[in-house]
């Protein structure tokens, strides 16, 4: 069974399923694995949660083990510390005269406030670290949440955040997993935001998604800034959100897409404002997203517009946004002086390389018309320069492919398996060796019984050794495949699907091959051993 990739973009199938190993494989980007990777990789959670998390929906309570103990109380931990910071910055906020009379210059009232759960971090090295140590969290697991540092010269603990307006980052399952903090004034930097923590991964976080997805449907409103976000709610456009601290990513566009099926995106108007909006239609567009952007004028942003013009100025706005295509095309016009000859010429060679990388053949055709005739250039003439741009970017996207086909067939940028590149011989036969014991568990017992059942030692990688170990390993239980999501990240599953996949294209599957691919192994470790022995004998014939 195939269908699109959930974990990249793509327009052909190449997200496969295995109904008979339980198991998927995307030949595009390489994440596979089974129910559990996919559930760790969709969700972003650790191999605990994915499994809690599948067995609340089937109605099962999985019984608390040690094994997982440390990374689900460490995720726990930030957790409920970070609930602690988000009351303690809180109630700052209402202790300080100055913030508030901020937040209430800003036009912010205090429904929105408690709405938010906005606080303060008070201008003290060691008020929160006091606080938060009074609760019983200790120095290590501050600093691992991100809300305090490490003096350099003392080796004390500082309060991270200082002098701030805190903004909490809440999930879609209520929990704080993070914070935003604002300068009051123009001293750098104006923003703020919690790392990544055991909690919190910035680049598959939204803010304000918590309230966004009950509202969001028919779209989406894609803000710079937590300020933009806040009012946009304040006025009623309760399904605005904001990335934290970073510029728009794949995993952005995805979780997205989980949401709704329209965007618009809502940033500043200023230069690094539209360059960070082109960036976002490519990534949302990617992602299956309708896109469009909305352009503010006489106004910095969302927040400054709402403030002069009031709320159904701005749906009016919003009802007016462009496509990318528009957006593109203004921005070729206003640089280029289309009433010269040689201002219409560099506007339709770039326009020209813009409707190149459209993929729909009706909406390009639409675009060479529209183009041609603002332009006042024949049509076929229009038409022919992009097919021109097409067929140079299909060949330069093909060299490229080869490219990257050369230097994976090679070895090469081989994050997980980096051992391989040095004996290709022994590495692919490690792979199709566990590949057939992975498709089909029933030979394990049979392959250990045979006389070309090998030590884990006698594996040339460490992937392989390690795969190895935990397929052959003493268990009176049949193996299954999803026992290794416990000690294989989910890119190394995906490496593992690769090869179960690449087995089940192939016929010759039983004892006899897998004994095959043993004795290669158990050669290439031979002559490595005896390499060795080689290497030795010269280094101490030259001591003599």
């Amino acid at each position: 069974m195939q269908g699109l990739c959930p974990f990249h973009s793509e327009r052909t199938p190449s997200f496969t399923v295995f109904p008979s190993s339980r198991t998927f494989k995307c030949f595009g980007c390489g994440a596979g694995g089974d129910v559990i990777t996919f559930v760790m990789k969709a969700e972003n959670v650790d191999y605990r949660e994915a499994l809690e998390k599948l067995a609340s929906r089937a109605g099962i309570v999985i019984p608390e083990d040690d094994r997982y103990s440390n990374n689900s109380i460490k995720r726990r931990r930030v957790l409920d510390m970070n609930r602690e910071a988000a009351k303690f910055f809180h109630r700052e906020l209402m202790a300080s005269s100055e913030a508030l009379a901020y937040l209430e210059k800003r036009r912010l009232s205090m429904s929105l406030i408690n709405h938010f759960g906005l606080g303060f971090a008070p201008n003290s090295f060691v008020k929160l670290t006091d606080a938060l140590r009074s609760s019983g969290y200790t120095s290590e697991e501050m600093t691992e949440g991100f809300l305090c540092g490490i003096s350099k010269k003392t080796g004390r603990p500082y309060d991270y955040f200082r002098n701030r307006i805190m903004f909490p980052i809440i999930d879609v399952s209520g929990e704080v997993i993070a914070f935003g903090g604002r300068v009051m004034d123009d001293s750098s930097p104006k923003y703020l935001n919690s790392s990544d923590t055991p909690a919190f991964k910035k680049s598959r976080s939204l803010y304000a998604l918590n309230f966004a997805k009950n509202a969001c449907s028919e779209q989406l409103i894609l803000c710079e800034g937590y300020m933009d976000v806040i009012a946009l709610h304040g006025a009623g456009f309760t399904n605005a959100v904001a990335t934290l601290g970073t510029a728009i990513t794949p995993e952005h566009a995805r979780l997205m897409k989980r949401y709704t099926q329209k965007v618009i995106i809502s940033y500043d108007s200023d230069d690094a404002g539209q360059r960070a909006a082109d960036r976002a239609f490519a990534l949302l567009g990617e992602a299956g997203l309708e896109t469009k952007i909305l352009r503010v004028e006489n106004a910095k942003d969302p927040d400054e517009y709402i403030k002069k013009f009031g709320k159904s100025a701005f749906e009016k706005l919003l009802s007016g946004s462009r496509s990318r295509f528009d957006f593109q095309y203004d921005s070729i016009k206003a640089k280029n002086d289309i009433k010269t000859t040689d201002g219409k010429v560099k506007a339709a060679s770039e326009i020209g390389e813009v409707i190149s990388r459209v993929y729909s053949n009706v909406e390009r055709d639409i675009y060479i018309r529209r183009i041609s005739e603002d332009l006042g250039v024949p049509y076929e003439s229009m038409r022919a320069d992009v097919e021109r741009r097409m067929r140079k970017n299909a060949a330069s996207e093909k060299k490229e492919e080869r490219r990257q086909i050369l230097r994976k067939t090679e070895g090469f940028a081989d994050s997980v398996n980096p051992d391989a590149v040095r004996n290709k011989r022994a590495a692919g036969a490690e792979e199709a060796l566990l590949g057939i014991l992975l498709a089909y568990p029933e030979l394990i017992k049979e392959y250990k019984n045979s006389p070309f059942f090998l030590k884990p030692d006698e594996f040339f990688t460490s992937f392989g050794r390690r795969i190895y170990e935990a397929v052959t390993e003493e268990n009176d239980a049949p193996f299954d495949i999803g026992v290794l999501n416990e000690k294989f990240t989910p890119d190394e599953m995906g490496r593992i699907s690769a090869m179960i996949a690449a087995r089940c294209d192939l016929t010759k599957n039983d004892l006899a091959a897998a004994e095959e691919y043993a004795a290669i192994i158990r050669d290439e470790h031979s002559k490595s051993l005896g390499l060795e022995e080689l290497i030795q004998a010269k280094r101490n014939k030259l001591k003599k």
